[in-house]
């Protein structure tokens, strides 16, 4: 069963642990007059976080849903959503769209997001910005809630084990520790690093993000930006040839 924390006032944190890979898969439910759902899980995990919420909101009633860019674990589920939930439209990144989204995964067309748009689910602003090959993927972006500062930034600040739902501690240790055991095995190059990565990060830390919300891992509450610039320092040093 996955376990459902709230992370902030009306986003909810719905986990579900594999132990066999030792990864959480963190989807986010957005209580609003049009509720949102970030990242849909892959199709196996859809009886699961359905199950889950549906114990926060009719989940026919589900209006949006988001995700970063075009991978299972993102949206491999968007069909399975879309036909529970009748007037549930996908939102993504232009390039996301036009590219992978409509034509493979999608019922109905998605929505496409410009770089710096805003869109309001209610009391919530939600601000898309593209960040291609942030976390990893041309067609990448971000989601910010600009009223509360939560960012969910997808595969950013992966974390492994079956840790806590929240912490105020620093997390980019273990996201680090992520890092180098990966470029040592089947996953190395998981996260590229570019001419333009420290750039794309340093935007997003501008954001100044009171609650950071990971794809795998601890959601971490505390300061946002020197969280952000410590995680692409760590990049740095990992994925540039520094460690």
């Amino acid at each position: 069963m996955s376990q459902i924390t709230e992370i902030a006032p009306d986003v909810f944190k719905i986990s579900t642990f594999f132990s066999e890979v030792n990864i959480q898969f963190n989807q986010f439910l957005v209580k609003d007059e049009e509720p949102l759902l970030y990242h849909t899980g892959m199709k196996g995990l859809f009886p699961t976080v359905s199950e889950a919420v549906a114990r926060l909101i009719d989940p026919t009633t589900l209006r949006w849903i988001g995700f970063s860019h075009f991978e299972a674990d993102e949206c491999g589920a968007l069909r399975e959503w879309q036909r529970l939930a009748p007037d549930a439209t996908a939102i993504c990144g232009i390039v996301s769209k036009m590219v992978n989204v409509d034509d493979v995964v999608a019922e109905r067309p998605a929505r496409a997001l410009k770089d710096g748009e805003v869109f309001v689910t209610g009391k919530f602003r939600f601000k898309f910005l593209q960040t291609p090959h942030v976390p990893h993927a041309w067609d990448a972006g971000h989601l910010f809630e600009e009223n509360c500062g939560t960012l969910l930034c997808s595969d950013l600040f992966h974390q492994n084990g079956d840790v806590e739902a929240i912490t105020n501690s620093e997390i980019v240790g273990r996201f680090k520790k992520m890092l180098i055991e990966y470029q040592e095995g089947p996953f190395a190059n998981y996260l590229p690093y570019t001419t333009k990565t420290e750039r794309i990060l340093g935007r997003l830390a501008d954001l100044k993000p009171k609650t950071i919300a990971p794809m795998h891992g601890s959601t971490y509450v505390g300061d946002g930006k020197s969280a952000i610039l410590d995680l692409a320092q760590a990049m740095k040093d990992v994925l540039a040839g520094s460690v």
